[in-house]
């Protein structure tokens, strides 16, 4: 690990974002998902849909582009599956997101690449009183939450259970959950996932149930990661913040590098 607490630039910071926390391939996969990186291509299947990252610079001509395009899209049709296509705002060539799109892409919400110093987010102001913040001990827990974010987001999150138990059977110690629970619910959960030799832990998931809104959880499953981070001496925290918890994460002395915009493509019969 290369730690750098002196960094200040965001220009700096960029470029390492881009240096550690692109093409992962994980060491020991969970069971069921290939990581392949094709030249500069990360191309990941056996989840709930396909996923393709490329380098910042793909250093392509527009026809080789499409090319490239097309030939990742087919291998997930050929497949039967949707894929997700994960594009940064600095990436080259800039046009690739018009090129995703006439190839029958649909942009996602896009998301601020933020990151901050692990030590401005280890303190948060006092719980409520009955509310307990922890790590997610088994699988009721992962029900739990999946639960918690499908009501939150009006959509089925059962198969995230099954994804975040593959990931804690091989790697516990690289992915963790916290959850907060009141009197047997869970009503907010995220996950840090840590990437060996990384001056970044990526902070993910973060979702709390709309009445426990304001109460100072999402704050507090903050610190409970980064107090983790900060203790195995990770420098930086990584967020892909949505437009709500943006602000919050500015305040704390987060700065936005880029933004991430998810392109997917579904089947035709999907």
């Amino acid at each position: 690990m290369v730690t750098l607490i002196a960094m200040t630039s965001s220009a700096e910071l960029l470029a390492l974002y881009d240096a550690q926390q692109r093409l992962i391939v994980p060491e020991h996969p969970p069971a069921g998902l290939i990581f392949e990186r094709i030249g500069n291509v990360l191309r990941v299947t056996g989840r709930s849909e396909g996923f393709v990252e490329t380098t910042q610079h793909l250093d392509l001509s527009g026809d080789e582009v499409d090319a490239l395009i097309v030939e990742h899209r087919d291998y997930f049709a050929a497949r039967g599956e949707a894929v997700e296509w994960k594009t940064r705002a600095h990436d080259l060539p800039a046009d690739i997101p018009r090129r995703l799109e006439r190839a029958g892409f649909v942009a996602q919400e896009a998301e601020a690449v933020l990151v901050g110093h692990t030590r401005d987010l280890l303190t948060a102001r006092p719980l409520p009183p009955g509310v307990e913040v922890r790590q997610a001990r088994d699988n009721d827990d992962l029900v739990g939450m999946a639960s918690m974010l499908t009501e939150v987001w009006g959509e089925d999150f059962g198969w995230m259970v099954d994804e975040l138990e593959l990931q804690l059977a091989v790697a516990p110690d690289l992915t963790v959950v916290f959850v907060a629970e009141v009197e047997g619910r869970i009503v907010s959960g995220a996950r840090i996932e840590f990437t060996p030799g990384s001056d970044f832990a990526g902070l993910w998931g973060g979702s709390t149930a709309p009445e426990w809104n304001g109460k100072g959880i999402y704050g507090a499953i903050g610190a409970a990661r980064a107090k983790l981070a900060n203790d195995r001496g990770v420098p930086y925290l990584q967020v892909d913040a949505s437009d709500e918890s943006s602000p919050i994460l500015k305040r704390r002395g987060f700065v936005e590098l880029t933004t991430t915009t998810p392109y997917l493509w579904t089947p035709p019969s999907s």
